[in-house]
């Protein structure tokens, strides 16, 4: 009876710390942290795992040295029956895992010490019919968990499955909130900011007519040139808040966007444009970003897009033959757009490099899971 009413004061607070949570990881590492300060289970890890069958790491608490090694290279790579039964859809509930291909093969490389750690329990995470990942924990010298510590496994793998959707239900409204304020921003600059510029524009090229002094012509020459620069950068930035062109496809909407910055835009694509439209507006942003950066900064007027698609990836790279700069991957970036593009492809699972030389121009490269 005690032992029941512990764990029922343990399920108690670790609702209570997910209800809290805002941030995905940070909110599952504690309160996989607190499970295992309040049972038997010494250590845990958990996996999302994609429509796709794609697995991540996404934490871990009270690793081994065997499968912490090389930033869990192991826990990473290779199969396990635990994985493989939750593509298959054939694990509902939490189990005893008789064989884990993650933990023999660190044991194998003899990397550190296992902790007498060879065997786990796992249990799918999932809220309703909706799939999220696993949740696996282990302890030394164990073999088979008892039928009452599975059950408590799967009581906290509901309250993790439970605060995963709520998140996700969260995010999914940010997201609408952020489009519609986008959206109002855009509307207020194109009817005010943008109508201004434009009227600023037509008098100063009016004066220039008007006037038969030099001086005041070559002013009115330089305030038109002025406003016209401020007019395109305007409607760049009322492209980055509403990106109009999107329904009629991602490079259409690139296609439209470097023509209205200046510039002529080669385009080569190879695979089937077809993705999520969260990922479709990623790479919107990036492409942007990137066309932005060759417009002020390449000293060109024209640049390559290459969009190739793979059963796994997308590479998106953006080229230009300008004058380059120098770049150390090694060093934090100081540029704030070069900083948003790796920020946006991380968001999405995957990476941002460069490749450039003073003179020499540069290339972006983006690789995102698909």
């Amino acid at each position: 009876m005690q032992k029941e009413q512990a764990n029922v004061l343990l399920l108690k607070e670790i609702a209570e710390l997910l209800n809290e949570g805002t941030e995905m990881f940070a909110m599952l590492e504690t309160a996989l942290k607190k499970f295992l300060m309040g049972t038997n289970f010494e250590t845990g890890w958990i996996f999302f795992i994609d429509e796709k069958g794609r697995t991540q790491l996404v934490t871990h608490v009270n690793l081994p040295e065997a499968l912490s090694h090389n930033n869990c290279h192991y826990l990473k790579k290779g199969g396990c029956f635990c994985v493989s039964s939750y593509r298959n859809e054939k694990l509902d509930k939490a189990s005893n895992i008789i064989a884990c291909q993650r933990i023999e093969s660190a044991i194998e490389a003899n990397n550190g010490s296992s902790n007498a750690i060879t065997h786990h329990a796992t249990v799918p995470l999932q809220s309703g019919q909706e799939r999220f990942g696993l949740l696996n924990v282990a302890s030394p010298n164990t073999i088979r968990f008892t039928d009452a510590e599975l059950a408590l496994l799967e009581s906290v793998a509901f309250q993790m499955g439970s605060a995963i959707k709520r998140i996700g239900l969260t995010q999914q409204a940010q997201e609408v909130a952020l489009a519609q304020e986008r959206n109002r921003l855009a509307r207020d600059l194109h009817d005010s900011v943008n109508q201004l510029l434009f009227s600023v524009t037509l008098t100063a090229r009016a004066g220039v007519e008007m006037s038969q002094d030099a001086l005041i012509k070559e002013t009115f020459k330089e305030i038109q040139q002025l406003t016209q620069d401020a007019l395109t950068e305007m409607r760049a930035l009322i492209w980055q808040l509403r990106p109009k062109g999107l329904e009629t496809g991602l490079m259409e909407a690139i296609k439209a966007y470097a023509e209205i910055v200046g510039l002529t835009l080669n385009v080569t694509v190879s695979g089937v444009l077809q993705f999520p439209s969260r990922i479709e507006e990623t790479l919107f942003r990036i492409a942007q970003e990137a066309l932005n950066n060759v417009r002020k900064h390449a000293g060109v007027t024209e640049a390559s897009i290459y969009i190739t698609v793979t059963a796994t990836d997308i590479l998106l790279v953006v080229r230009d033959s300008g004058r380059g700069f120098d770049f150390d991957a090694s060093e934090q970036l100081l540029s704030m757009g070069l900083q948003s593009i790796r920020d946006r492809a991380k968001e999405m699972g995957g990476t941002a490099d460069w490749v450039s030389a003073i003179d020499k121009g540069t290339e972006l490269l983006i690789r995102l899971p698909y």
